[in-house]
C-alpha cells in the first residue's frame, strides 16, 4: 500500500493524540525552572562554603550531571520527564539523561557491545556538532581579535 504524503499526514493526524498545550507548557516551564533553581541553590551552597567562582561553576555542573545520571539510573528522571516534557531538557541535566538512558537500556548486551557501543547513540551527534561549532566560533573569535 503506497500512500501519498497528504494521505500519510492525514492518517498520522487522525491516529495521534491531541497535545494538551494548556497543561504541558506550564508544567514544562515549572519543572525546567525548578531544575534551574536547584542548580542555583547548589552553586550558592558552594559559594557559601568558600569555593571560588570558577570552581563553583565547575562543581555545580558536575553535581547536576551526577544527580541527573543517578535519577535516570533509579528510574526517577524518566517519570519526571514523562510529565514535564521539554522542561527536563535543561541542557546539562537533559544531556546527562541522554547519555545514561541508552547505556542502561543496552546493559544486558554487555559492557562493550551494549553500554560502550550505545552510550553515545543519542548524545554523540550533539557532542560532534557542539565540538565543531566551538572550533568554528573559536577561529572566528581569534580572527576578529587580530584586527
Amino acid at each position: 500500500m503506497k500512500l501519498t504524503e497528504k494521505e500519510y499526514s492525514y492518517l498520522t493526524k487522525k491516529i495521534s493524540p491531541d497535545t494538551k498545550y494548556y497543561k504541558t507548557l506550564p508544567t514544562a516551564f515549572i519543572i525546567g525552572g525548578l531544575i534551574c533553581c536547584i542548580g542555583q541553590a547548589i552553586g550558592d551552597l558552594y559559594k557559601y562554603l568558600g569555593i571560588n567562582e570558577t570552581d563553583t561553576g565547575t562543581l555545580t555542573s558536575i553535581t547536576l550531571v551526577f544527580l541527573s545520571a543517578f535519577l535516570t539510573g533509579a528510574g526517577i528522571y524518566g517519570r519526571i520527564a514523562k510529565s514535564a516534557g521539554a522542561g527536563t531538557l535543561v541542557p546539562i541535566t537533559g544531556f546527562a539523561n541522554a547519555v545514561v538512558s541508552p547505556a542502561l537500556e543496552f546493559k544486558t548486551e554487555g559492557y562493550i557491545l551494549g553500554v560502550g557501543a550505545k552510550i553515545f547513540i543519542i548524545a554523540g551527534p550533539v557532542i560532534v556538532y557542539g565540538l565543531a561549532a566551538s572550533v568554528i566560533y573559536g577561529v572566528i573569535l581569534y580572527i576578529t581579535q587580530l584586527f
